[in-house]
């Protein structure tokens, strides 16, 4: 007797930033499994912020949707650009420094691009673009930032839900998407997956 199939997860979120999960939830959706796709996130020699940040969130929902056929799996990915240039996940306190020195006093972009893969295997993107200006920041006021760790393993080197937020003079665009989940695209991309009313 053949046992029966294990029924398809209804949304798979292929992140494990509990961020993510947290603004997920402002949509009242509680996703049946967290699997997030271990891919290579370096940039592409001269790979374009928006390029890149696409290209990881499709590449991100791939992996991950084939290891769950039938099921919706949603995957972001959120690039902070100075110009064309990308930041990096702050690994260290040191790299936190290096970020937060060169945007102090200037404005830059935060991209996050989403990727939504239907039960039926359609593949949906969007790409949220928010300005983001910070106000001058003093060299202590970047030490104490960067010795206090909130900064580590964050894109750009800085979290604005957190005590960033007071560094921030201006935000044009989505305050979700520079958190990681912009919940305006990610709620048009769930109605056109079927889990959430139009």
């Amino acid at each position: 007797m053949v046992p029966p199939s294990t029924p398809p997860e209804r949304l798979v979120l292929a992140s494990a930033s509990p961020r993510r999960l947290d603004l997920l939830a402002r949509l009242g959706l509680v996703p049946d499994a967290i699997d997030p796709a271990d891919i290579d996130e370096s940039p592409l020699k001269a790979e374009l912020p928006a390029v890149h940040a696409r290209r990881l969130a499709a590449g991100k929902a791939a992996a991950t949707a084939a290891r769950h056929p039938g099921s919706v799996v949603l995957a972001a990915d959120t690039v902070v650009a100075a110009g064309r240039r990308i930041l990096p996940k702050a690994e260290s306190a040191e790299q936190v420094v290096a970020c937060l020195e060169l945007l102090s006093g200037r404005r830059h972009r935060v991209l996050t691009a989403l990727t939504v893969i239907d039960a039926a295997g359609t593949a949906r993107h969007r790409l949220s673009e928010t300005i983001v200006v910070f106000a001058p920041l003093s060299a202590a006021a970047i030490r104490a930032y960067a010795d206090a760790g909130e900064g580590v393993g964050k894109a750009g080197g800085y979290a604005i839900q957190g005590t960033a937020e007071a560094f921030v003079r201006r935000i044009d665009g989505s305050h979700s998407g520079v958190v990681g989940l912009p919940l305006f695209e990610t709620r048009g991309l769930l109605i056109a997956a079927g889990l959430l009313p139009a």
